[in-house]
């Protein structure tokens, strides 16, 4: 039995490939080497479906948020291996998961926005550009977190309509020192503000809303797609719940910079599982 992950910094998506051919799928909570050690990720493991499959995976195909040096994919090898000790690993980046899953074959560009964002310039093999991604506090433009802090600080700096502003005070008994308490004083401060990219969207028919997205999206363009050679001339697909939820709003600030926005799809994890299928 084959295993395979589509892992973000707020949820993983699980693909299990029976012997027998038959796939089934799980989603738990997401992993991110740079926000989580490897004890962290190994308990969350630990109490996750998993520990059921322990002695029937074979092999473990893991892509991940943050597994792009070696140290960061050693710790979540080693995270896996106290549920699997006899499987064989292979830990990649999101991006190669988002590269194979939206490109396939040809060349383009690949994007990710969910909870975080990043992207690469992909020609059909492998990644042969791509743009920093220094998290939440230096980058991530675009994405969940990077949105839904900009919500939330014009929220305390009181920047926003008053029928927002009353909006999310009725929905989450929000105020000043809770956002706060949770940026400053809880773990992953980045899904917490990613969290209120429901609402946002929910309201993006409000134009402060919807400027949130499409002013994010703008940077996101601009910070890295613009930066790819011959960016004009190639589809850009995105893989990601902030991207395939505002599609709408993301074609339209692509448009607006002459950028072709080609393929949207919320998960890669379908397109994974038919390429690890395909070389059973």
């Amino acid at each position: 039995m084959i295993l395979i992950a589509d892992s973000g910094s707020s949820k993983t998506d699980w693909r299990v490939i029976h012997s027998d051919m038959r796939i089934s799928q799980h989603r738990g909570i997401g992993f991110n080497p740079y926000y989580q050690t490897s004890e962290e990720m190994s308990i969350q493991m630990q109490n996750s479906f998993l520990v059921n499959l322990e002695t029937e995976i074979e092999e473990i195909f893991f892509y991940g948020a943050g597994c792009s040096t070696d140290d960061r994919r050693n710790d979540v090898s080693s995270a896996l291996k106290t549920v699997f000790p006899k499987a064989k690993i292979t830990i990649d980046h999101d991006l190669n998961a988002a590269a194979k899953a939206t490109c396939g074959h040809q060349s383009g560009i690949a994007c990710i926005l969910g909870t975080g964002s990043n992207s690469c310039d992909y020609d059909g093999k492998q990644i042969v550009d791509k743009r920093p991604s220094p998290g939440y506090i230096f980058g991530d433009e675009g994405g969940g977190g990077y949105v839904g802090r900009k919500l939330l600080k014009d929220f305390i700096n009181d920047e926003m309509p008053l029928e927002i502003k009353q909006a999310l005070i009725d929905s989450f008994q929000l105020n000043s020192t809770m956002i706060q308490e949770n940026v400053y004083q809880q773990p992953f401060p980045n899904r917490y503000m990613a969290s209120f990219c429901k609402f946002i969207t929910e309201h993006k028919s409000n134009l402060y809303c919807y400027m949130l997205y499409y002013n994010s999206f703008q940077e996101f363009f601009k910070q890295h797609v613009m930066k790819y050679k011959d960016y004009t001339e190639k589809p850009v697909n995105f893989v990601g719940s902030i991207a395939f939820y505002n599609n709408d709003i993301l074609r339209k600030a692509a448009s607006d910079l002459q950028i072709n926005v080609n393929l949207i799809i919320e998960s890669p994890i379908a397109g994974l599982t038919l390429y690890h299928k395909e070389k059973l």
